[in-house]
């Protein structure tokens, strides 16, 4: 019976650890998420995910009933591994032209985005200002 009662006590305390945990975590994330910009660039792909690209294909034309993820994934990390850096040369290269594109696409983004706050600012300053002098001469 000392078993019994020490276990019901236990699950009521645990219960309530459990809710002001789950409390305390929902109020984390609502405070840490932010809204995606759907116009941000994507960054580009590295050197592996370029090599996964054309290793997909060759994989599925030689395995056609290999549908698995996973069975694709593990295949193209092993072969990945056993490249030498001569033959991963060519994946690595296409990867820093893409990462070059995307520097420049991305300074241009990060540059729009700075003329588009500074020139929203001066208009809310102005608009600001034109409402509270329009805001003084109602009291007067």
């Amino acid at each position: 019976m000392k078993g019994g009662k020490s276990n019901a006590g236990s699950t009521k305390a645990e219960s309530k650890l459990s809710v002001k945990k789950g409390a305390a975590a929902a109020a984390k994330t609502k405070k840490s998420k932010r809204a995606k910009d759907p116009n941000k660039p994507k960054r580009p792909a590295s050197a592996y995910f370029i090599f996964l690209e054309d290793f997909r294909k060759e994989y599925k034309e030689q395995h056609p009933n290999d549908r698995g993820v996973a069975a694709v994934g593990k295949a193209a990390g092993a072969k990945w591994q056993s490249l030498s850096d001569a033959e991963k040369a060519p994946y690595v290269a296409k990867a820093e032209k893409r990462k070059k594109e995307y520097n420049v696409v991305m300074a241009a983004y990060n540059k729009k985005l700075a003329d588009g706050d500074e020139s929203d600012k001066s208009k809310s300053e102005v608009n600001d200002e034109a409402e509270g002098s329009g805001e003084e001469e109602e009291e007067e």
